[in-house]
């Protein structure tokens, strides 16, 4: 009903960059037009041994929240044309190291999930 594909992710040297992309497609949007705009989505992402958390999410009106350890680091942006939802990563540090995830809902919905990708920042 919903597919969300990440892509974007990979190895990079502590103060590099790296931005990640999400791509929703399926069904629902063909029957739903605006299903996407009117969806929160968000990037979290999970490192082995940690629970997973909430990087940045924006919502269907554009506002913007982001964890305070990756503020003034991080941007979060979307296209409701092209359905897609972007994180541009700077200043990436060792502690960002971990599998990023995309999803389309609120943060407390179950919502839809991509398969993530893997980020992996070398001090």
């Amino acid at each position: 009903q919903v597919q969300l594909v990440e892509s974007g992710g990979g190895l990079v040297q502590a103060g590099g960059s790296l931005r990640l992309s999400c791509a929703a497609s399926g069904s629902i949007f063909a029957t739903t037009g605006s299903i996407f705009s009117m969806n929160a989505m968000g990037w979290y992402r999970q490192a082995p041994g940690k629970q997973r958390e909430l990087v940045a999410l924006i919502t269907g009106g554009r506002s913007t929240d982001y964890a305070d350890s990756v503020k003034g680091r991080f941007t979060i942006s979307r296209d409701n044309v092209k359905q897609m939802v972007y994180l541009q990563m700077n200043s990436l540090k060792p502690e960002d190291t971990a599998v990023y995830y995309c999803k389309m809902g609120s943060r407390t919905a179950r919502g839809y999930w991509g398969q993530g990708t893997q980020v992996t920042v070398s001090s």
